[in-house]
């Protein structure tokens, strides 16, 4: 079984890394859960972080979860800036726990649970000057915004859009956000995704991979002078607690992680191997007009499938190529999985859209499977019409088998 889903960004260095089942082996039988005093791990751990993320990053709040450095992060911006305004992105991807979910840009996961944390404001990702007009109305402690939107269909910004939104964020005094749950640790060619934009974020979220694929760890990192307005004093430090954050089997898999990440490179292969991967897939789309779009950065790519078009399209009102958006990306992931044993998925808010997100690791042959998996899926099935009454039969044959 090839894996290119990699636990939707959360296995970076492999499924049971060696090194790091090693590495958490040895601490076992250690004080676990200290609540009196930071431990060395939990403290070793940050400080490898503020060398990693770089600037004034320096004061780490560690959690269990990815939805849970979210709620951190929102909690402290709100505290250290002394105003309530969240701005975020539509089609955006950040949680589904309370606060996450606010800032959540998809209306299908959001309204069931409504009402939600008030003053949470969307705007278009990519857009700087939607952002800009947002924050002018004031009182926005921050504006949090995943790099790479991951679950939005793996939608890379603009050139620059970063960094302008930088300058945006200094200019009305809002805290800068940036989500690199999916995206930290290697996985687009960087370290850390908002490294390509050459800015400094005021707090960065992270989770998933930096427990190695083993251990539950999340968190994030700020600024000192955010963390002392927010934390830094007797009667607010414990104002934000998580009672397993920290703790010191966690703590190994992700000190582990960040060494197995440095010492192999693993950043740098996410780049070439990425590269090699998306230039494989651009001339599958040159060939095959299904392909509507090929987009990522490092090795988190998405492919994007072309909606049915003409007289059956018209036939139907619109309803095959409904069908298609919803459906399509499912019927390629399932003929992967169940006819060249390759593991995908489509991504959450664009289910029109497959994520490649293999583990850093991967070899070049691997990569080489899946494009020989996709050319012949798509050689013999021209769209989303055939592609479905092909996956019709094979169930019809299995029942019948049975």
């Amino acid at each position: 079984m090839y894996r290119f889903l990699g636990g939707y960004g959360a296995l970076n260095v492999g499924h049971n890394n060696e090194y790091v089942l090693d590495q958490i082996k040895k601490a076992v039988g250690l004080p676990n859960i200290l609540q009196a005093s930071i431990y060395n791990f939990a403290g070793a751990l940050a400080k490898n972080l503020s060398l990693l993320t770089g600037g004034n990053l320096k004061r780490t709040f560690f959690a269990n979860s990815g939805a849970e450095a979210v709620e951190g992060a929102l909690k402290i911006a709100k505290i250290a800036s002394g105003k309530s305004k969240i701005a975020y992105c539509q089609n955006s991807f950040h949680g589904k726990s309370m606060g996450a979910l606010s800032v959540t840009g998809r209306e299908k996961y959001q309204n069931p649970f409504k009402p939600l944390v008030p003053d949470c404001y969307p705007v278009p990702y990519g857009d700087d000057k939607a952002l800009e007009d947002l924050l002018k109305m004031g009182g926005f402690a921050a504006f949090i915004v995943e790099p790479i939107q991951g679950e939005g269909g793996i939608n890379v910004p603009p050139s620059g859009y970063l960094r302008r939104v930088r300058e945006i964020c200094d200019k009305y005094g809002a805290y800068l956000i940036v989500d690199e749950i999916q995206t930290g640790f290697g996985r687009t060619g960087y370290m850390f995704a908002y490294q390509a934009d050459e800015i400094v974020p005021d707090i960065v979220c992270f989770a998933k991979s930096i427990g190695g694929g083993i251990m539950p760890i999340g968190g994030y990192i700020a600024k000192e002078d955010i963390w002392k307005k927010a934390y830094g004093s007797v009667d607010k430090a414990f104002l934000h607690t998580s009672t397993f954050g920290g703790n010191t089997l966690a703590c190994a898999a992700g000190i582990a992680t960040i060494e197995y990440l440095v010492e192999n490179n693993l950043d740098r292969q996410a780049r070439e191997k990425g590269d090699y991967f998306i230039k494989k897939l651009l001339e599958l789309k040159a060939k095959y007009p299904v392909i509507k779009d090929v987009r990522g950065r490092g090795l988190m790519i998405g492919l994007e499938f072309e909606e049915p078009k003409g007289i059956l399209n018209k036939i139907t009102a619109g309803k095959l190529s409904e069908l298609s958006k919803e459906y399509f990306a499912s019927l390629v992931a399932g003929k992967l999985m169940n006819e060249y044993g390759i593991i995908t998925a489509y991504t959450l808010n664009n289910p029109n859209v497959i994520r490649l997100e293999p583990p850093l690791i991967v070899e070049y042959e691997e990569i080489d499977k899946v494009i020989f998996a996709l050319e012949d899926i798509f050689e013999k099935n021209g769209g989303f019409l055939s592609l479905g009454l092909e996956s019709g039969k094979q169930v019809l044959k299995s029942l019948f088998k049975k």
